[in-house]
């Protein structure tokens, strides 16, 4: 049968709309369903990065907690206040049944409000973070929100550390420099897309590469002839993913098979309506004959994405691949609803990627799952308490299943991390909090210097409030003291990216006399 160069452009044109971005982000074929736990850890030097992104700007002053005499009461003092107050019950207060009175705010307890889930969870820092100037405690203490609990023996164990006041900078800004406008600030703090583009790229809204790509094209060759899933997203296109010459690989994360176009779909898909014609539809695009240049460069990219999903889906298909449980079902805190974990099924599509790698011959991989609903301007309570529930059960879950990955224990090979738009402002709006700057963040791996608090915790109290001068923020603003460069620049070196690739990928580096952060051990000097 002779195909007219009209009919094999609609063709192209229907191969395109069933990829997620074309080449490398195709998603034919990804069924999580079959996915399961095939030995990634048998590469001798596999690492990965995993990038879980809060999306809208987490609350971390209501994550990560300073419980000292000082910190606590101005905390309290600060977000005990307003229609709704969103301020945590201290450490040691036993969660108050719905209907009773809490003997620490007099308030009728409900589940929608924090007297109902107990105290802040106690954590202690193998090594004391330094008391700040104006402190009268010896020592600074700690604490996680109510519903962070899964990840406190993780805490205990080593491998999970806590990032203080990280943000986007670009030298190390004072309060009267950033009140003054004396140096140099990142553009368009506090706006959504622009601080997101920033935390994953270096620049505002419109930057083209992140640093996670630009870190994984230093091992393409590595990577063999498979580097096409050596940056690989399930939370959509993500500028994180993107570099000089790597291309994120789009997969699925909710186990729906997708439409397939592969030698081993040709004879039980049906495409375009017909049955038994993936075959002939992969013919189609191969044949390119009398096509023009940018008809055959296109077909030539919807080849290898066709191709990549049938290499992903024979990886998938080996017996030891079912071993990957799935996460179990979560308790709303708020609703107390059992539910699925999306945050959760995002990271078991990671595990069970990274155990098909015994196939694939990867050596590195940098992966990026998301989860949204941060932008907590009010209904705060109702709203960030779930999702720190499933911040933690996901974590938690993460932390499990790669205790045993095809009975080896992948933990020390693959090091996650929060990101997030900023943190939000000290003090309440009424019921929520708006957009601010610094924020404090996880990371979670066996390589991990965990059990410590890294960075200095700021000092906490509402700048210029009743003759209180607070060094670390701009009224209700926390400035940065770690900046997103030092911190990606740890889990950079980490990962084997030499010094010299660092200080290109993050050109601000040099600017910070403090250096990288210690977080991570096992890193090249």
């Amino acid at each position: 049968m002779t195909m007219s160069i009209q009919t094999r452009r609609e063709i192209l044109r229907r191969a395109a709309a069933l990829s997620t971005v074309g080449a490398a982000a195709s998603t034919f074929g990804f069924q999580l369903a079959t996915v399961g736990a095939a030995a990634a850890q048998t590469a001798p030097d596999f690492k990965a990065l995993v990038c879980i992104f809060l999306f809208g700007g987490n609350d971390a002053h209501n994550m990560v907690l300073a419980t000292d005499t000082d910190s606590w009461s101005r905390y309290f003092a600060a977000r005990n206040t307003g229609a709704v107050p969103i301020a945590l019950m201290p450490v040691g207060t036993p969660p108050t049944p719905v209907g009773e009175v809490n003997p620490v705010t007099g308030r009728t307890s409900t589940l929608q409000i924090p007297e109902s889930w107990g105290g802040v969870l106690p954590i202690t820092p193998s090594t004391p973070n330094p008391v700040p100037a104006g402190t009268n405690a010896s020592v600074r203490t700690f604490g996680l929100h109510p519903h962070l609990g899964p990840l406190v023996p993780i805490w205990q164990a080593g491998r999970l550390a806590v990032a203080a006041n990280v943000g986007p900078l670009i030298q190390p800004t004072t309060k009267a420099q950033y009140r003054a406008r004396s140096v140099p600030l990142p553009t368009s703090l506090m706006s959504h897309n622009d601080q997101q583009a920033t935390w994953q790229a270096g620049s505002a809204e419109g930057a083209r590469r992140g640093w996670g790509g630009l870190m994984a094209d230093q091992f393409l060759s590595l990577n063999g002839t498979n580097n096409v899933f050596t940056a690989m997203s399930t939370a959509g296109n993500a500028v994180f993913l993107a570099g000089q010459n790597v291309v994120q690989y789009q997969v699925t994360a909710t186990a729906t098979p997708a439409v397939r176009i592969t030698s081993a779909a040709a004879t039980t898909t049906t495409v375009f309506g017909a049955a038994n014609a993936g075959a002939r539809v992969r013919e189609i695009i191969r044949d390119t004959s009398g096509a023009s240049y940018f008809m055959k460069d296109y077909a030539a990219k919807v080849v290898r994405s066709m191709d990549s999903s049938e290499l992903l889906n024979a990886a998938f298909a080996t017996p030891a691949i079912s071993g990957v449980p799935a996460p179990s079902q979560l308790v709303n805190p708020i609703t107390r609803a059992s539910e699925t974990n999306a945050l959760a099924v995002q990271l078991q599509a990671v595990a069970r990627t990274i155990a098909a790698n015994a196939s694939l011959g990867l050596r590195r991989q940098v992966f990026f799952v998301s989860m949204g609903g941060f932008d907590n301007h009010d209904v705060q309570n109702t709203a960030q308490s779930p999702l720190m529930a499933r911040l933690g059960h996901a974590m938690a879950y993460f932390d499990s299943v790669l205790s045993n990955l095809n009975g080896v224990d992948m933990r020390q090979a693959v090091t996650t991390f929060t990101a997030s738009d900023f943190s939000r402002t000290f003090t309440t709006n009424g019921d929520g909090t708006d957009h601010a700057w610094g924020a404090h963040h996880f990371v979670m791996g066996g390589s991990v210097r965990g059990g410590r608090i890294y960075g200095q915790y700021p000092t906490l109290g509402v700048d210029q409030t009743n003759g209180f001068q607070n060094p670390d923020m701009s009224g209700n603003i926390l400035i940065p003291t770690m900046s997103v460069d030092q911190y990606a620049g740890a889990l950079g070196r980490w990962f084997g990216v030499p010094q010299a690739s660092l200080d290109s990928i993050f050109p601000n580096l040099r600017n910070f006399s403090g250096g990288i952060p210690d977080f991570m051990a096992g890193a090249i000097a």
